[in-house]
């Protein structure tokens, strides 16, 4: 198997979910999600030519998504639909009243971290999935110190529109 093909099945396999996730945070629909992300893995198999190394496979992979997605925010039409258009997440949790009260708080998240301006949400969901300040800032192309104040100011933004606007 040559190089290319490694690289790819080892980035599906390793950052598929994580992918996933920080696409969810881009889009609404089920249907948008699932074409961004296929726009995400076709985009990564052109590129992975020209990957030398420099960065990990993953910061790779994740610069990719984040150029698609951010791509696809400038293409899209500004969203006039209704909040329930929001892709329902899944829960393993246990009971169906312990499972409403999970996806309700879910779907408020996703809506919160929707509404962030676009730095906010792209640092924040890098982070979620486990990148460090290093790893985002080469995704991002800014510095470290700018990761730290955006993360603050996206917990703050978090706090106040989860809280009901109350600080």
């Amino acid at each position: 198997m040559e190089l290319r093909d490694q690289l790819f099945q080892q980035a599906i396999a390793e950052y598929a979910e994580g992918v996933s996730r920080v696409v969810h945070s881009y889009v609404r629909s089920k249907a948008e999600h699932d074409d961004l992300l296929q726009e995400i893995w076709l985009g990564l198999w052109r590129a992975l030519p020209t990957f030398r190394g420099d960065a990990s496979l993953k910061t790779f992979v994740y610069r990719i998504a984040h150029n698609r997605c951010v791509t696809e925010l400038t293409r899209r039409k500004p969203y006039h639909g209704n909040d329930n258009d929001l892709l329902e997440l899944e829960d393993h949790q246990p009971g169906p009243a312990e499972q409403l009260v999970a996806e309700r708080k879910s779907e408020q998240l996703v809506r919160a971290v929707q509404k962030l301006p676009l730095g906010l949400r792209q640092t924040l969901t890098l982070r979620l999935e486990g990148m460090s300040y290093v790893e985002i800032s080469e995704v991002l192309g800014i510095t470290e110190s700018n990761i730290a104040v955006r993360l603050n100011r996206a917990k703050e933004r978090l706090n106040i529109c989860l809280s009901g606007g109350k600080k």
